[in-house]
């Protein structure tokens, strides 16, 4: 028999409305929640855990044929656990996904490096943008804003699945353990020697991408192989930290289109 939720005092209400606030726990139990019909789709059903949907959804998109570990919320309880204003009816715990650095390196290594990035969608967006662009790895600073945070879940648009990650407590350090093994490392900065799209980008290589405020610390941007600068017109200083990695890892992908 199917479990029901109806009372928000049961204990996996709780759990659930914990899990989506609290990094600490989701890192414990190396779970995190997934929301929405696109995600819940597109994920993996080896990820998925526990799935929770209102009757509605139930018998909308499933015509009521349920799903393996499904439990069925009331729209009251889907409001409290979700995370959105408006909340589609289905919400998933889901395995996080682990890699091994050398995941992150594919044939010929186009790496994203992240500095103290702070905000979820910005975040978000990086992933889901890097593996549109080939990114084979994205390795991000411990101070680095959770991955499994629900806003960044969301904006990843399910290439959390998809996209090899890794934080590292040593960001630096592994600038320096790259470039030893042959890949360029390239800083994005405003105090640049030379335009972006003058580095090549067709041998194995990184972008390195700092802290929306203050830009990347100067030990990790010392610790590459150069600076580069994306050439702006009229009285801006800078861009968005996900829209210049995103101009940055789309000239990586045109350089090794057209070789």
């Amino acid at each position: 028999m199917t479990e029901r939720i109806t009372s928000a005092s049961n204990p996996r209400v709780k759990r659930l409305t914990a899990l989506g606030r609290k990094a600490k726990l989701r890192r414990e139990e190396r779970v995190f929640i997934i929301e929405g019909e696109r995600l819940y789709t597109d994920t993996p059903r080896k990820y998925l855990k526990e799935i929770y949907m209102t009757e509605e959804f139930l018998n909308g998109k499933h015509g009521g044929s349920e799903p393996d570990n499904c439990t069925i919320v009331t729209p009251e309880i889907m409001r409290k656990i979700s995370d959105t204003d408006t909340p589609q009816g289905v919400l998933c715990v889901a395995k996080m996904p682990a890699y091994r650095r050398e995941d992150l390196m594919g044939q010929t290594p186009l790496l994203l490096l992240l500095e103290n990035i702070q905000d979820p969608g910005n975040l978000g967006t990086m992933i889901r943008t890097a593996e549109a662009a080939g990114v084979t790895g994205v390795m991000m600073s411990r101070d680095t804003v959770d991955l499994f945070n629900p806003k960044t879940v969301r904006a990843t648009m399910s290439a959390i699945f998809r996209m090899p990650f890794l934080y590292t407590d040593d960001l630096v350090g592994e600038i320096g353990r790259l470039r030893k093994e042959g890949i360029a490392v390239y800083a994005a900065h405003l105090r640049a020697s030379r335009p972006y799209d003058e580095a090549d980008c067709r041998k194995p290589c990184a972008f390195l991408i700092g802290n929306e405020g203050n830009g990347l610390t100067d030990d990790a941007a010392d610790a590459a192989d150069g600076r580069v600068h994306i050439p702006m017109l009229g009285s801006i200083e800078s861009l968005n930290a996900a829209m210049a990695a995103g101009i940055l890892m789309f000239e990586a992908a045109r350089q090794r289109r057209k070789n």
